[in-house]
Order: structure tokens, then sequence, then C-alpha cells
């Protein structure tokens, strides 16, 4: 009788460590992703708003990512950091909200919801409200080293993962550009974390160390970067995120 009882003791503590594992919580993040181009006259001011988020959460948990599309460059300027891939990111987004075309400036928070950039009372109302809301997920980056033309690191996660993705994203702190052409001529532009460089990790694979993210061409000597990490989900919700000067 007395074995019966520890096994049930053992199963039941079993069960229990199980749900809370998948039930862990966080500390909040706000993951903003700015869909902008330097070919777009209405977005050199959400561009000034994300860096000055970027400046005064600096020590906090809030990630500014700013994504250059590809669609303006027809218009007379070709921006130097667009890339077709974010265009599809922001295509996923619009299918994921529901949304017949995309726009710039765009700002996706956390990947749940979005609305116009430029939009001052909206991102701080966001920031405030997220800032309060944990996460089930957490990312820990390690041995963050640049050698060359390479990033690399390693990664520990915690929290339930399934079906779940690690997304790695080289950023450029900031950078000015004097545009020639298009709706912003002869304007020098200030972006800020500026995505140069993205790659995908499979969690499920095992492999946590030693990983690599190519740094491109684009970014300069004097250029400081951050690697940032963030985890999500089939539906693209953000449900981690870490970063790491360089």
């Amino acid at each position: 009788m007395k074995k019966l009882l520890l096994t049930f003791v053992i199963i039941l503590g079993l069960g229990f460590t199980t749900t809370e594992r998948s039930n862990l919580a966080f500390e909040p993040i706000v993951v903003l992703e700015l869909f902008t181009s330097q070919g777009c006259s209405s977005c050199p001011s959400a561009d000034k708003l994300l860096n000055e988020v970027r400046k005064e959460y600096n020590e906090k948990n809030v990630f500014a990512l700013s994504y250059h599309v590809s669609y303006w460059n027809y218009i007379g300027w070709k921006d130097p950091f667009s890339k077709e891939e974010y265009t599809e990111k922001q295509h996923a987004y619009a299918a994921k909200f529901r949304s017949r075309s995309v726009y710039t400036p765009q700002l996706v928070v956390n990947g749940k919801e979005h609305f116009v950039g430029s939009d001052q009372y909206k991102l701080y109302s966001r920031l405030k409200s997220y800032s309060k809301t944990s996460v089930p997920n957490q990312v820990i980056l390690k041995n963050v080293k640049k050698n060359g033309s390479e990033v690399s690191f390693d990664y520990e996660l915690k929290g339930n993962l399934s079906g779940k993705k690690l997304r790695t994203v080289l950023v450029i702190n900031e950078r000015e550009t004097f545009v020639k052409r298009g709706e912003n001529r002869n304007r020098k532009l200030t972006n800020s974390n500026i995505v140069v460089a993205e790659r995908y990790i499979d969690p499920s694979a095992g492999n946590t160390k030693g990983l690599k993210i190519r740094v491109p061409e684009i970014v300069e000597a004097g250029d400081e970067l951050q690697l940032i990490t963030l985890v999500e989900d089939a539906n693209l919700n953000i449900t981690g995120a870490a970063k790491k000067a360089l």
C-alpha cells in the first residue's frame, strides 16, 4: 500500500511540474517592428519617434527594429537598406491582420497589433500596457562576438517552445543618409536599429552554441551593432526577446 501511494505521489508531482513549466511567465518585453522606407515622405517622423523610444528605453526590455521595405524604390530613390524579404515579412503580417494592403510607416507591436508608426500617443500607450504583460519565454544570449564578417553567439531558451522558432537579427544602431532623389530628396535622414541581417533558428534542432549570422557589406567600420533575438510562434506572436550590444 505504501509503495502504491508513493508511486501515485511521484506521478502527481510530475504532472504538476509539467503544467508549471508550460505556464511559466517571464519579464515583459515590448518588440517594436517599424516597416519604413527612405523613399516615403511620411516615414521620417516615424523613424524619428522610433529613435527617441530606442534611446529612452535603452536599458529596458524594449526592442526596436527598423525593417526597410522595397516597394518604394521605384519612385526614384533606392533605399540602401531595403530588402524584398522585409516586404514579404510585412505581407505576412498583413495576412495575419487580414489587411488588404501594406503601408508605411507601419509599426507592429509584439507581432500582435499594428498602427501608423508616427502615432506617438498610441505608441506610448502600448509601451505602457505591454510593459506590464509577462511573456511565456525567456532568451539568454551568451558569448556574443564579432569575428570579421560573422557574429557568433550561444543562446539558452526557457519556457514552452512547442511550435516556436528563434529569429536572430543584426542591426545597425544608427545611420545618417543624404537622400538625393524621390519624395525625400535633398534631406538627411536618420534611421535607427536598422535590420541588416536576419536568420531563423529551429530550437528543436538542439544546437545552441557557436551559431553564426553573417555581417553584410553594408555595415561600415564605424557602425555600432546589436544582436537581437526573438522567440516567435506559428501565428507570428513574439513571446520572448533578448539583445546584446557588440
